[in-house]
């Protein structure tokens, strides 16, 4: 097959795939923009999951007519002039490839007026040609508007997902960039709701509880270090209070929202220690370096930056944390009262016995149910055990459609970040079959009336989180009830270091021991370890 140079409308749409992925992607152009041109309010619009329709609204410096034509065409930025400026980049973008990587794979609209211009010029664009020019009336600033992305390209269109997680993304690039610039008044409006709107007061605190709460806002801890030329400010919430997924970990070099490993790894190794396995920290990191110690060219979308030296940094990043944490005020525990909790115990299921019948022989650690079988001893972990039991009954309960609701005689109130709240949208009809009752109480606040009985005496507040979060990492909706039902049947289980009496380690062994899938809980770890009358005779030497 001969060599032969592509047409120019085949390679801009191969170089508009490397810039925009999803709407998210134009989205966060879009604002980046808008921050480089200083604007302190931006307005995002979207509907569809962007996917039919995506408007930004900014304030910023403007074009004049000639620099919007020229900002349409490839490399047209205003922001390096030679090669040497790459190693000193001071802007969010620089490549010149928004714009003219949107309109390659959409249809858009720009309307812009700079402060000398008496008009504001209108350019509509299809194709990546203007086909429209005009003057139109608007105060300083840009509006571009993108519609039908991805129309020309039904391929990339196809690998789109729900236009909901769409929407999920695009909640999460302008939160980021909220958290980054807290001066800037954001506006994020999804299908006419408004979803997010800060303050801009220049309070990352402030912003922080916009995006996730009063409540976890005043938690959160403040810290502050220098090391040599990196400087490190932001928020981390303190031991205790812990999330389910990585998702709360917002990483910003010199302003720019990145997404990497090391500092990924510098965070846990931070609480290490502090925090539970499998738990995770809400952490907002800024980090402020000379531009010529990272490199912001190393992807096409700009999302991550390469350190000149990883090591320095992790270390900057895990001391200055861990100083914080270690200055942290010890979190007490509350523990329920609930005579109760352990009701559930004592029902039972129908199925297959997995278990040999066992006899109880006490309790260890206050986690560990110690039993006799008909060959050797049985441990079994309390937690894991009453886990796996509650899981089986929530999805059956999910095939009936017939949940074990428990009505609060005191409903409670939830604050619920923008990406948690179209994660309750989305998932309405399987938090209603689960037995959660919630109401609108005001932006992004829920009362909630109901419960899932599994969760009598529970931290409801705790659950409800857990469970959003780990719906909104989800991808499969096939498989939005399982994830549920895990979410649920930990946060309802037994915990470890809870003292049983007899009867209720009994109630539990007989209800594992009619659950056929006994010997896993439902995130596969064991829930019984046997050590057989024949291996016990070996170690203890009455047999060769």
């Amino acid at each position: 097959m001969p060599i032969k140079v592509l047409p120019p409308e085949v390679t801009s749409k191969i170089a508009a795939g490397e810039v925009i992925e999803r709407p998210a992607s134009v989205v966060k152009e879009l604002i980046e923009n808008s921050l480089d041109a200083g604007a302190s309010e931006i307005a995002v619009e979207v509907q569809n999951g962007g996917i039919g329709f995506m408007r930004i609204i900014d304030n910023g410096c403007g074009l004049s007519a000639t620099e919007a034509e020229l900002a349409i065409r490839r490399h047209a930025t205003s922001k390096i002039n030679g090669l040497e400026d790459l190693e000193h980049i001071h802007t969010l973008g620089f490549r010149g490839e928004a714009l003219p990587s949107i309109a390659a794979v959409a249809e858009m609209e720009i309307l812009t007026r700079d402060g000398e211009s008496s008009a504001a010029t209108y350019l509509r664009l299809d194709n990546g040609r203007i086909i429209i020019r005009e003057k139109k009336s608007r105060p300083q600033g840009t509006t571009i508007t993108v519609r039908h992305l991805f129309r020309n390209l039904p391929a990339r269109l196809k690998f789109l997902k729900s236009p909901s997680t769409e929407a999920g993304h695009i909640i999460n690039v302008v939160s980021q960039y909220a958290l980054s610039f807290p001066e800037v008044r954001f506006l994020l409006t999804v299908d006419g709701r408004i979803t997010l709107r800060t303050q801009g007061d220049g309070e990352l605190r402030t912003v922080a509880s916009e995006i996730y709460g009063l409540e976890t806002g005043r938690k959160l801890l403040e810290f502050e270090g220098t090391e040599g030329f990196i400087f490190l400010q932001g928020l981390a919430t303190p031991p205790g209070v812990e999330r389910a997924t990585r998702s709360y970990l917002s990483f910003f070099v010199n302003r720019r929202y990145v997404r990497n490993s090391l500092l990924a790894k510098a965070i846990e190794a931070a609480y290490q220690g502090l925090i539970m396995k499998d738990r995770y920290p809400l952490v907002i990191l800024n980090i402020s370096l000379p531009p010529e110690e990272i490199d912001v060219n190393v992807h096409p979308a700009k999302l991550e930056v390469k350190f000149r030296n990883n090591q320095l940094i992790f270390n900057a990043v895990t001391r200055t944390l861990r100083n914080a944490l270690d200055k942290a005020p010890i979190t007490s525990i509350k523990m329920s009262d609930n005579t109760d909790i352990y009701g559930s115990l004592m029902q039972t299921f129908s199925g297959s016995s997995s278990l040999p019948p066992l006899r109880i022989l006490g309790q260890l650690s206050a986690s560990y149910i110690l039993a006799e079988g008909e060959d050797g001893l049985y441990l079994i972990d309390q937690h894991a055990a009453h886990e796996r039991v509650l899981y089986d009954k929530i999805i059956a309960q999910q095939g009936d459609k017939n949940p074990d609701i428990q009505g609060l005689l005191d409903p409670f109130t939830i604050e619920v970040s923008p990406l948690q709240e179209e994660t309750l949208q989305r998932a309405s009809k399987l938090m209603e079959a689960l037995g959660f009752k919630l109401e609108q109480f005001g932006s992004r606040t829920y009362l909630v009336r109901s419960v899932p009985a599994v969760l009598s005496g529970a931290n409801l507040n705790e659950a409800l989180y857990d469970l959003l979060d780990q719906l909104a990492e989800e991808k499969d909706t096939v498989r939005y009830g399982q994830t549920a039902a895990r979410s649920i049947a930990c946060h309802g289980a037994i915990r470890a270091g809870q003292t049983l009496s007899h009867e209720e380690m009994q109630g539990l062994i007989k209800q594992l021991e009619q659950t056929p899938q006994s010997r896993t809980c439902p995130h596969g770890r064991p829930t019984v370890i046997h050590l057989s009358a024949q291996r016990l005779k070996k170690e203890f030497g009455r047999i060769l």
